[in-house]
């Protein structure tokens, strides 16, 4: 099976952080707007329509609050397991450690998975630094 990580710091104090994250509806408007460019909730799954065209079903597994964790299944599609976590730390000087990992099957698609995580990322910081600067 292949884990993926990815750890990023982003300077923006964690509560901040971690109300964008768990706003499990909201993606493409908190976290990562032009990679995701549509999220549409039905239950506890998320639909997501990324900017590459490529659609997920995420599942909604579970929001700690006390740990700032949120985790979430991906239920078709390509991969044949699919399991990530999205967890919030609380860093010096207001700023914060976000950690995206990610575990799935078949593993060749950890190339591919780990490139959109990068993007991924990327968003996030930018999103999340940006509007901690226009305050």
């Amino acid at each position: 099976m292949a884990s993926i990580r990815k750890e990023i710091l982003i300077e923006a104090r964690p509560e901040d952080v971690w109300e964008a994250v768990r706003d499990f509806g909201a993606v493409q408007q908190r976290l990562v707007p032009g990679f995701v460019v549509d999220t549409r909730l039905d239950g506890d799954v998320r639909v997501l329509t990324f900017a590459n065209g490529m659609v997920a079903r995420e599942v909604l597994v579970d929001i700690d609050e006390e740990t700032r964790r949120l985790v979430y299944a991906i239920v078709q599609g390509r991969p044949t397991h699919y399991n990530a976590s999205v967890q919030v730390f609380a860093e010096d000087e207001g700023r914060s450690r976000l950690a995206w990992i990610v575990d799935l099957l078949p593993n060749d698609l950890a190339g591919p998975i780990g490139s959109m995580m990068d993007q991924g990322v990327t968003a996030i910081k930018q999103t999340l630094e940006c509007r901690t600067a226009l305050r």
